[in-house]
């Protein structure tokens, strides 16, 4: 699999790259489309954020230097909802009236964080448009009914899942502290994961609930001493993690730690004063740096000034997903591009992607991460 996205990622830097170099680039010629990116891009989760945009913006120049969507140059506009669901909610109507002005907004890639996407699709579900979010994990967004509503990743049901069978099958734990911040996110996937662990034969012989964004953990690293664990698994973000892991390894607690997709961020090792090493994560989309090769970097670099990180996959893959949609079409109709996508599987840089009614991915994936030397290092497990 990883051999095919590898030469996948070498066709789309190929097409990225031409005009660059001097081969000639078909200019879309119809008009503009616009593409709002609604995460955090200021704030403790902006880098989260900017990855997001990046991998979108990355996606959008190359179909542009393709000929443009239908003929149409795609224009991506970010929103910036500062990891805040207010906030979130808040900017819907800025994309409310560029609709009313006649531009031709075609959707949302967003929210990064699922308290964000959980309050903006009470707003966007009846808005001509589709949105598809890169990462945003809770269960309940694909089981509210609605119809212009996609994501790209697994949600937290199936990370649960695939998380409790690495804790207990490769780690060999059965006695498990569960850690999680206080958001939707980290409360719906720490009581998913405390399910599967107990249907596994495994336990939660603690669960801890920390403040999204908490830097010190003292208090919490004497409950886990206290409770003897064999694994720690910690559901939350990169805001949390390094600065919780720093407080564990200075402890001397050596068990293993496995972190939710949240922590699956550059952050994680950069902010951990060098403790990461030997960390878990998963993940919902292979990390750039173990997939690609120099020319899709160079190519993101030329569009973004800075190295991708993990999330950028999702971004792109999102902006993949939403053109193969309007291809398929044949225009910009929110509820036709929307069937499309359920009926027919949508080729990506994740290879062929299938949608249920419900907007959840028919064979969803977890990738599982630690790092080594440094770096994230895919691990073979299963």
């Amino acid at each position: 699999m990883m051999k095919r996205l590898g030469l996948t990622i070498i066709v789309f830097a190929m097409v990225a790259l031409a005009g660059c170099g001097g081969g000639a680039a078909k200019e879309p010629t119809k008009g503009d489309v616009i593409v709002y990116v609604a995460v955090p891009l200021s704030g403790f989760q902006a880098n989260g954020g900017q990855t997001v945009l990046g991998g979108v913006r990355l996606a959008a120049e190359q179909i542009n230097r393709s000929g443009g969507l239908l003929g149409y140059r795609v224009v991506v506009r970010p929103l910036d909802d500062e990891s805040d669901s207010d906030v979130a909610v808040a900017q819907v109507p800025v994309i409310q009236d560029a609709l009313s002005k006649g531009e031709r907004v075609i959707a949302v890639i967003g929210h990064l964080n699922s308290g964000q996407t959980l309050a903006a699709m009470e707003l966007y579900k009846g808005l001509p448009l589709i949105v598809i979010t890169p990462t945003a994990s809770e269960q309940s967004l694909s089981q509210k009914g609605y119809t212009n509503f996609f994501r790209v990743n697994a949600s937290d049901d199936v990370q649960a899942a695939v998380d409790a069978r690495f804790l207990t099958e490769y780690l060999k734990a059965t006695r498990v502290a569960v850690v999680f911040n206080n958001t939707e996110y980290g409360k719906g996937l720490a009581a998913s994961l405390v399910k599967e662990l107990e249907s596994l034969g495994a336990q939660a012989v603690t669960r801890i609930e920390v403040e999204e964004g908490q830097g010190q953990y003292a208090e919490e690293v004497k409950q886990i001493q206290t409770a003897k664990p064999d694994a720690i698994f910690y559901a939350g973000y990169e805001i949390e993690a390094p600065f919780l892991r720093y407080e564990l390894v200075k402890a001397g607690i050596t068990v293993p730690m496995l972190g939710s997709d949240g922590v699956f961020l550059a952050a994680s090792i950069d902010d951990s004063d060098g403790t990461a090493e030997g960390m878990y994560v998963s993940a919902f989309a292979p990390s750039p740096r173990y997939v690609a090769d120099a020319k899709w970097f160079e190519a993101y670099q030329v569009v973004e000034y800075r190295n991708p990180d993990t999330y950028s996959v999702n971004g792109y893959v999102a902006m993949q997903v939403l053109a193969e949609g309007v291809r398929k079409a044949n225009g910009f109709d929110a509820s036709k591009i929307a069937d499309a996508l359920r009926s027919e599987s949508v080729p990506t840089l994740l290879n062929n992607l299938r949608y249920q009614a419900s907007g959840d991915l028919t064979d969803p994936q977890i990738w599982i991460y630690q790092v080594v030397n440094g770096e994230f290092q895919q691990v073979d497990w299963k």
